[in-house]
């Protein structure tokens, strides 16, 4: 059995510096591939759009998702969300291990945002379960991510087994840690940074990060430890600071 899991999120605000000034795309993929993480949640990856395509001469002609993979594994998942003309962006997993199936799942609260989650199951040898992870990008009003932590809750209870090794990560935008609790209590969960340092790390502003915007929950393991991966190189690459965990299967 793999003996413990390292696990990644990190928010690439379209593959691009703060203010949309340059294209970060490559920096990004080398940062993500020093996390060593064996699965990585992303957000905001805009796996097509024409406009920045002619802009920058760099951009993947293949999308986004494709060309950040070979960062981690080669396994990957990409959930549209917000599709607009020429292009659109969503979440993707990616994994140095094989995904089973990936799904998903509307969970919009106003027709001016469209979010989603994505839930993909992963198969880890010598585990006797698979790994559900979901990767989120909630509202930036509080009303919104209240409804969207609920159908989050709903999505668990009707979809995967209570039993099963969970993780759920992603931009959660909860600046006020006023909704976690209420969608994690009767789930069994913890957040990594919440049990290793007492609350949700602070992943934003990346230069110099203040509000705790970015989680990692996790169900059936132990957590060994989390770190925040901020600063000014990462301010070159996003907005957002990127989290790891190191997790042990219970």
């Amino acid at each position: 059995m793999l003996p413990t899991l390292r696990v990644a999120t990190f928010n690439i605000h379209k593959g691009l510096t703060s203010f949309n000034a340059r294209l970060a795309l490559h920096d990004q993929r080398e940062m993500i591939r020093n996390l060593q993480a064996d699965v990585v949640f992303l957000q905001e990856v805009q796996d097509e759009h024409h406009g920045n395509g002619l802009r920058f001469k760099h951009w993947p002609a293949a999308g986004q998702t494709h060309f950040l993979a070979d960062a981690c594994g080669p396994n990957y998942a990409y959930g549209k969300n917000a599709v607009y003309p020429g292009g659109h962006h969503g979440n993707a997993v990616l994994s140095r291990f094989p995904i089973l199936q990936s799904t998903t799942h509307d969970i919009s609260a106003h027709e001016i945002e469209q979010r989603g989650l994505l839930h993909c199951e992963i198969a880890i040898e010598g585990w006797p379960q698979t790994l559900h992870c979901i990767c989120v990008h909630l509202g930036l009003l509080a009303r919104w991510r209240f409804k969207q932590f609920g159908a989050l809750r709903d999505y668990i209870h009707a979809v995967i087994p209570e039993d099963a090794p969970l993780v759920i990560a992603g931009d959660f935008n909860d600046w006020r840690l006023s909704a976690g609790h209420q969608v994690m209590d009767g789930l069994n969960m913890r957040e990594v940074f919440e049990h290793a340092h007492g609350k949700p790390a602070r992943s934003f502003p990346s230069m110099f990060p203040l509000f705790r915007l970015d989680r990692i929950y996790v169900r059936g393991f132990n957590i060994h430890s989390a770190h925040v991966h901020g600063g000014p190189r990462t301010a070159l690459t996003s907005d957002h600071a990127a989290l790891s965990a190191v997790l042990e299967k219970r």
